[in-house]
């Protein structure tokens, strides 16, 4: 309790000086005639958004504030596209504090032997810095360059404590602020909780870009770095080192003569394959995660987090596109319904003409053009109007998808994602949503019927035999 306090007192004085209290306000959280005294010397703070104004305060609360950020900025359905724009920029890079001899002792406690049995050299410092982690370059006795990530000793005892304050502000928030029901802060607190423990074990990291090397190994255009498993613990990670160029440094791309058009096109196939292919996809592309080799090739890096979405939710999607294109807006209600993302005490008719009015701007623009990021963006707005259920696994390829569009227009302001892709999603559409594709569907249906349930009835029957 003591610690909390503490807490709460520090985060009111960051409020305070950054104009946080006027949120306050903007939120309708505390009327304007109390907040306006008591933020009197931060009053120049008010010219500022307040998307910049969250983000400013996150940043000075510290790592576990800024984790918590980025989880809200792929929440734009709860907190408004504006701040999480601004969230979406959060990036947590710190001030390297270990040195080689610092990490000697949890290289031997983690992998069982000396930090110099292992490894023919070691940076004396690290390469890189973020809240939970720190990054070496190291070099194995097969002349292998590798970057070992580790954890920070005391990072999980740090974050269980700053959960336990999230939990108590999120549940007073809820139970004495109407307005911020809608927001189900408790709700985004247990996300954030799974995700952030899931990141803080590095084997489960590991399993991630194997699993996505897995995918890739017959794409072209794309390379997911190798996974050192033996030098590899849930506190340390050891992988393969790759060069390149981050994606966002168009000018050094260009200088290096790097083609831009097969760097953008091998970005989104990389992105098609991965969310609407295999359902499994790098959900943290952030231009520091992207690399490109001299060939145009992408290299991923970090795998802390990632998306998943079944064949179910990815089909939903693309009929939802498909209904958006062919200007079927019953057919997207439709969907809407059928998933289970609205509620049948809705309007059909109405939801039908909500999405008429988010597609008829678009309808007959060329496609490149068309933002589908910004489209999908609007369409989950619609949770406020009609009551639909939060599906969080879409909002969050909804997210990668606009992070992905910002990518390829940086690249080249002429080009467009979804011009790219039209062949693409042409070739997946005839082989994901084509009869024989639906036919075979249903016999996996069928199939997983008789595996589980009848057998499972066969089994029942037969135990009643027994006995």
């Amino acid at each position: 309790m003591a610690g909390n306090f503490i807490r709460i007192l520090r985060i009111i004085g960051i409020l305070y000086r950054r104009g946080g209290l006027f949120l306050l306000s903007d939120f309708k959280i505390l009327p304007r005639f109390i907040v306006l005294p008591l933020s009197i010397f931060s009053i120049h703070t008010r010219s500022l958004s307040s998307g910049k104004r969250v983000k400013l305060i996150l940043q000075d609360l510290g790592p576990f504030f800024i984790k918590f950020g980025q989880t809200l900025a792929t929440r734009e359905d709860l907190i408004g596209p504006h701040i999480a724009s601004e969230l979406s920029e959060l990036h947590d890079r710190l001030t390297p504090k270990f040195t080689k001899n610092s990490v000697k002792g949890i290289i031997k406690k983690e992998l069982g032997q000396n930090i110099d049995d292992l490894f023919s050299s070691f940076s004396e410092k690290p390469i890189a810095a973020a809240s939970i982690a720190e990054v070496f370059m190291a070099e194995d006795f097969s002349k292998n360059k590798v970057a070992v990530k580790i954890l920070k000793p005391g990072i999980r005892q740090e974050f269980e404590k700053d959960l336990k304050l999230f939990h108590t502000i999120a549940r007073f928030m809820d139970k004495y602020f109407v307005s911020c029901k809608r927001l189900k802060l408790v709700e985004v607190v247990e996300s954030f909780a799974h995700g952030i423990k899931i990141e803080m074990d590095f084997t489960l990291e590991a399993a991630a870009a194997s699993e996505l090397k897995q995918n890739h190994k017959d794409d072209a255009g794309i390379y997911i770095p190798e996974i050192y498993w033996d030098l590899t613990s849930p506190n340390i990670l050891t992988i393969e080192w790759v060069e390149g160029v981050p994606i966002n440094r168009v000018s050094e791309i260009k200088r290096r003569k790097i083609n831009i058009e097969k760097v953008a096109n091998n970005f989104t196939n990389m992105f098609l394959n991965q969310a609407y292919r295999d359902g499994f996809f790098h959900a943290d592309l952030h231009p520091g995660n992207v690399l490109v080799r001299d060939n145009a090739d992408i290299v991923l890096i970090d795998f802390g987090i990632m998306g998943r979405l079944d064949s179910k939710n990815r089909m939903y999607l693309a009929e939802i596109l498909r209904g958006f294109v062919t200007k079927d807006y019953h057919h997207i209600a439709q969907i809407h319904f059928d998933a289970g993302f609205v509620s049948d005490d809705q309007s059909m008719e109405e939801f039908a003409q909500a999405c008429r009015a988010i597609g008829e701007p678009i309808v007959g623009k060329p496609t490149n053009k068309i933002s589908i990021g910004r489209l999908l963006s609007q369409l989950f707005n619609l949770t406020r109007n009609f009551n639909m259920q939060t599906q969080t696994k879409l909002l969050l390829v909804q997210k990668t998808t606009v992070v992905v569009e910002g990518v390829i227009s940086k690249l080249n302001p002429e080009t467009n994602m979804w011009q790219l892709a039209e062949p693409w999603v042409k070739k997946w559409s005839e082989q994901s949503m084509g009869f024989d594709a639906k036919l075979l569907n249903g016999l996996k249906d069928v199939i997983s019927f008789v595996k589980n349930d009848v057998v499972k009835f066969i089994k029942n029957r037969n135990k009643e035999y027994q006995e």
